[in-house]
């Protein structure tokens, strides 16, 4: 079973058009999963039918006032700052909340309760013989790791797994790397482009897992980027090139795999190598 994270250390690179292509270019038992809860878009191109959907919470402290002494211990034990003392009293600040616990542990009245905040839902399906999953953020909600693990949970039993991950490097990149296999960087190059796949490649470095790069929108070669792949020492599996033709064909919502000749041979190999 192989697992294929494909993330970018900025948006707007193309992780997507890749994940999305990729999977449909896998004629094996293949699982979807788009981690990008903040903006999940593989939806528009792999058009699932979507048979369930359900909430996902996160623990989140409410302060019994009959029994809270205003003692202070729970706020000074939250690493998060969502709890804080105010004249002896315990205000919560529910959108800090990291569902932890440990605020419940250090109260010496039982004074916190710990009840389920909803903060987004996951939706199952199938792509055709594709397993799909997605999940959603919901609005004026900061935490997308719940969700993302929430969608990991589901993969199993599938010969193959690949997953959208979230734009940047933070921790909802993290929990979607993380287990992986092999991780697809796609890029493009530009100056802003090398920067983030830079520190990109210091997360996969730290976290022990192999990578590869893609570069999207080539316009041929750019130095800056070349160099730091020969000295990183990190392939570049495929580059897809600045076309028009590409750009339409995204914004109708199409799959290049079907419409842009030669790329499902591309996608096919890109597989191929990886988990070579």
């Amino acid at each position: 079973m192989l697992w294929i994270a494909v993330a970018s250390g900025k948006g707007g690179t193309g992780k997507t058009t890749v994940a999305v292509n990729l999977a449909l270019a896998i004629e094996e038992d293949v699982q979807f999963l788009d981690c990008d809860v903040e903006g999940a878009n593989a939806h528009i191109f792999l058009r699932p039918q979507i048979n369930s959907v359900r909430p996902v919470g996160v623990l989140s402290p409410r302060i019994d006032i009959d029994r809270c002494n205003g003692c202070g211990k729970c706020a000074d034990a939250c690493r998060f700052s969502a709890l804080v003392k105010v004249k002896n009293r315990i205000k919560v600040i529910p959108n800090l909340c990291h569902g932890c616990g440990g605020c419940q542990l250090v109260c010496p009245t039982g004074a916190l309760v710990l009840e389920s905040r909803r903060v987004g839902a996951v939706s199952e399906g199938f792509a055709g013989e594709m397993a799909f999953a997605s999940g959603e953020l919901d609005v004026g909600q900061a935490l997308s790791v719940p969700i993302i693990r929430e969608l990991k949970a589901l993969a199993g039993g599938r010969d193959h797994t690949i997953i959208d991950c979230p734009p940047g490097t933070s921790c909802p990149v993290v929990e979607a790397v993380q287990g992986c296999d092999r991780c697809l960087m796609v890029t493009e190059p530009t100056p802003f482009g090398l920067h983030d796949l830079k520190i990109m490649t210091k997360v996969l470095d730290r976290m022990g897992i192999p990578a590869a790069i893609i570069i999207n929108r080539d316009r041929g070669p750019y130095r800056p980027l070349e160099e730091f792949c020969e000295r990183s020492g990190i392939p570049v599996l495929l580059r897809i090139p600045f076309d028009r033709r590409i750009a339409e064909l995204y914004s109708r919502g199409e799959v290049l795999v079907d419409n842009y000749p030669g790329f499902r041979e591309s996608m096919v190999q890109l597989f191929e190598e990886v988990r070579a």
